[in-house]
């Protein structure tokens, strides 16, 4: 997987960066994702990936809720060549998974409800 930060359309002052991941599922098809947050739990990194939204196929119902597929990684630290990487590796403890799961609702729940006020 790498990560690329790539800029969205728009004028200079609306111009909004997307941190944006490339990697392959368990088929073996590439998919694109975007690094929605970081956070930790017990001493340790993990991110939350969604679904990339590129832009391309916004339209006039852009405003109705999409069903995003959501994955929690472990981030590792790592160095390669003399550069600081980091990687991303599946969560396989099915109970720490809810947990982490519940910690991210939680997260987006506190979010929408600073968001209304």
């Amino acid at each position: 997987m790498y990560c690329d930060e790539q800029n969205l359309g728009g004028n200079a002052a609306e111009e909004e960066v997307q941190d944006l991941i490339e990697g392959v599922d368990e088929d073996g098809n590439t998919v694109l994702l975007e690094v929605v947050r970081y956070f930790f739990y017990n001493g340790e990194e993990y991110v939350v990936l969604g679904d990339a939204h590129t832009g391309e196929d916004e339209g006039e119902d852009s405003d109705e809720e999409e069903a995003v597929n959501i994955y929690i990684m472990k981030v590792v630290e790592k160095e390669e060549d003399g550069e600081e990487l980091e990687e991303f590796l599946a969560v396989e403890d099915e109970d720490l998974l809810e947990k982490l799961i519940e910690v991210v609702q939680a997260d987006f729940e506190a979010d929408e409800a600073f968001d209304d006020e």
